[in-house]
C-alpha cells in the first residue's frame, strides 16, 4: 500500500493530482462535445494558436494565462467569422488559421535567446508545479464551463446531431457553436500549464472516447469521462513518481490506454452480447 500512497503525501503531488483532477473535469464537459461533433483537428489547432499570445507573455513578463486567453478569442473569433464563409471549407479555414498562429508564435519566440525553458514548458506543460492559486484558477474555470455547458446542453445537443434542426427550434446553431468554441477555448486555456499543448488533447478527446460505449446519455459520458481522466491523473502522477518519467505526458498516455483498453472491452462486451442473442434465439427456434 505504500506505493500507493507514499508520493501523495508530498504536497506538490496533491497539488498535481487535485490540479489533474480539476482539469479532467473541464475536459471532461468539452471534450464530449468534440468528440460527439468530430471536432479534435478544432482542438489540435486551438491548442497550438494560443502560442502567440503565451510567448508575447512571456516576453513581457506578463501573466502566461491572460496570454492564452488572448489567443484563444483571437482563434474563437477567427473561426467564426471563417465558418461563415460559404466558399471555404471549415476545415481550410481552421488549418489557415492554425498554420498563421503557430507560425506568428514561432516568429515571436525566435526573436528571444532566453525562451527555450519556456517553450518547453506551453509545448509539455509542468503539472508538478501547479501552485495553490492555480487551483482557484481552475475551480473558478470549473464553475464557468459547467455554467455554459448546462445552460447550453439543449442547443449543443442539437447542434452535435442536426445543425439545420436546431435551427427550426429556434436554437441559434451560429451562436450556440461560437458559445461551445469558447467552452473548447476555456478547457484548452485551463488545461495547457497543467499538461502543455502537445498533451492537452489526451485529456480532451481520450476520456470522452472512452466512456462513449459505455454511457446512455451525454451528461452520463460527461460524468464518465471526468473519472475517466481523475483516473489517469492518479496513475499517471503515481507511474511517474516510482518510474522517474514526465508526469504530464505519462497522465496523457495513461488516458490514451484507458481508451484503447475501453474499445477493447466494449467489443468483446458486443461480441458476448451477439452470441447470448444468437444462442437465444436458437433455443427459442427449437
Amino acid at each position: 500500500m505504500e506505493w500507493l500512497t507514499v508520493p501523495f503525501e508530498v504536497t506538490f503531488v496533491q497539488r498535481a493530482l487535485w490540479g489533474g483532477m480539476l482539469v479532467s473535469a473541464i475536459c471532461a464537459l468539452a471534450g464530449t462535445w468534440v468528440v460527439l461533433r468530430g471536432m479534435a483537428f478544432l482542438g489540435d489547432a486551438m491548442s497550438h494558436g494560443l502560442l502567440p499570445g503565451v510567448a508575447v507573455a512571456a516576453l513581457l513578463g506578463g501573466n502566461l494565462m491572460a496570454g492564452a486567453v488572448v489567443s484563444a478569442a483571437v482563434m474563437t473569433a477567427g473561426v467564426t467569422a471563417l465558418g461563415r464563409t460559404p466558399k471555404l471549407s471549415q476545415d481550410t479555414g481552421i488549418g489557415l488559421l492554425f498554420v498563421g498562429m503557430l507560425s506568428l508564435g514561432v516568429i515571436i519566440v525566435s526573436r528571444s535567446q532566453s525562451f527555450a525553458v519556456d517553450l518547453t514548458g506551453f509545448l509539455f506543460g509542468d503539472v508538478l508545479a501547479v501552485r495553490q492559486q492555480d487551483l482557484l484558477v481552475l475551480a473558478a474555470a470549473l464553475l464557468a464551463a459547467l455554467a455554459v455547458s448546462v445552460l447550453g446542453h439543449r442547443a449543443f445537443l442539437a447542434l452535435a446531431f442536426d445543425a439545420r434542426k436546431a435551427h427550426t427550434l429556434g436554437l441559434r446553431p451560429r451562436l450556440a457553436h461560437a458559445v461551445l468554441l469558447g467552452l473548447l477555448g476555456l478547457a484548452i486555456v485551463a488545461s495547457f500549464h497543467i499538461v502543455g499543448t502537445l498533451l492537452v488533447l489526451g485529456l480532451l478527446i481520450a476520456p470522452p472516447a472512452a466512456a462513449l460505449p459505455w454511457a446512455r446519455s451525454v451528461r452520463g459520458v460527461m460524468a464518465l469521462a471526468a473519472l475517466t481522466g481523475s483516473a489517469a491523473t492518479f496513475g499517471g502522477l503515481l507511474l511517474s513518481w516510482h518510474l522517474s518519467t514526465a508526469a504530464g505526458a505519462t497522465i496523457a498516455a495513461l488516458a490514451v490506454s484507458l481508451f484503447f483498453l475501453s474499445h477493447v472491452l466494449s467489443g468483446l462486451r458486443d461480441r458476448r452480447t451477439r452470441r447470448d442473442h444468437a444462442t437465444a434465439l436458437l433455443l427459442e427456434a427449437n
